[in-house]
């Protein structure tokens, strides 16, 4: 297979690609409030290890949060397409909003910058990030099938979604694939499936791919490597949603040796 121009960074191990995250996200805002610039953040939940880090550097090095906008990538929703109670243990809005709390309070983001995507006014978020000014960095992770944020590869019988189609997603809800319900049930709660979370509502990958800057972390090892291959060589295709993110203009993965092993082996 050809190989192409994607950028990568290797990292030891979890933890390493968790310092990584947290360094790098620091940087980057201390940098732009020293440029006295408003960030524009897109985040995840998950990996979730990086936050406590985070916020250790932000409070020892005196790192403001005061002129952020912070967007998040999705939400879990029950099985009406509800958003899932805020002090449920599975609320990506009760997991940020801890974190905000863990910051010192001199230093933290107002509430009103804080963004979750919402199912009742589904373009708002996006209305927003258009209202700020844009994305200057987007974070996240990479699902087993190499779904960003919750955009799943849309496999159907009966509809077809072209490349162009998918990388215009907008805001959506839409309910888990199999595969990513099991995976993250296991990850979290010790594949309790019936406890999990089975829908989603997720920001498309149209604000996603508007991010000036993207950097993307794969520390899951054995159950990655297919997804992080198929990032690096694969071909663009909705089957393996980041593939569609490979001609960015700034796009970089930082992936664990472990998670890399395949990649390295067709070096």
């Amino acid at each position: 297979m050809n190989r192409t121009d994607v950028s990568y960074t290797l990292t030891e191990d979890p933890v390493a690609s968790a310092h990584h995250f947290a360094r790098y996200l620091a940087d980057f805002i201390q940098e732009r409030n020293e440029e006295n610039l408003p960030t524009r953040l897109i985040l995840p939940v998950g990996p979730v290890r990086p936050y406590p880090i985070l916020a250790r550097i932000s409070n020892e090095e005196r790192i403001s949060w005061k002129n952020l906008h912070i967007f998040n990538m999705d939400e879990y929703l029950d099985w009406q397409g509800r958003p899932i109670e805020e002090d449920h243990a599975f609320s990506f809005r009760k997991f940020m909003n801890e974190f905000y709390q863990s910051l010192n309070p001199l230093l933290r983001p107002p509430k009103d910058q804080c963004h979750f995507p919402d199912v009742y006014n589904i373009d708002e978020i996006s209305n927003k990030i258009e209202e700020v000014g844009g994305i200057d960095l987007c974070l996240g992770g990479v699902g087993v099938h190499g779904h960003v944020a919750f955009n799943e590869p849309v496999i159907s019988r009966f509809h077809q979604v072209t490349t162009e189609d998918f990388k215009n997603s907008k805001t959506r809800i839409l309910s888990l694939a199999p595969e990513t319900h099991v995976m993250n049930s296991i990850r979290t709660n010790g594949g309790s499936f019936d406890e999990f979370p089975p829908m989603a509502i997720t920001l498309g990958m149209k604000d996603i791919l508007n991010a000036k800057k993207i950097r993307l972390y794969c520390d899951g090892g054995s159950w990655q490597q297919e997804a992080f291959y198929q990032a690096i060589y694969g071909e663009e295709d909705v089957r393996y949603p980041v593939t569609l993110l490979q001609d960015h203009e700034d796009l970089q993965f930082i992936a664990t040796k472990e998670t890399a092993k395949k990649v390295l082996s067709d070096y």
